[in-house]
């Protein structure tokens, strides 16, 4: 996703989004919510980080790093409840 929005200008009109599982969009619009952060943002806003970095965090605690982004920001809500 940080690729597609740092290309942006390069992809559109050259790539088709036909068949683009509309689950990414979620993963499309974290991407740009990152980017558009000054720095002051929540540092344990799940929500707006990266795949690898949920898994990295589900691993140290030893939770289960399979899963949809929506099923590990829930594991790492939980755990901090």
């Amino acid at each position: 996703m940080d690729y597609i929005l740092a290309n942006k200008g390069d992809i559109i009109g050259k790539v088709s989004f036909n068949d683009f599982p509309g689950h990414l969009v979620t993963d499309l619009l974290t991407a740009v919510a990152r980017g558009e952060e000054t720095g002051e943002g929540d540092r344990t806003d799940y929500n707006k980080m990266r795949v690898g970095t949920l898994r990295k965090m589900l691993d140290e605690k030893g939770l289960d790093v399979d899963g949809s982004r929506e099923a590990m920001v829930a594991l790492l809500k939980d755990e901090s409840a």
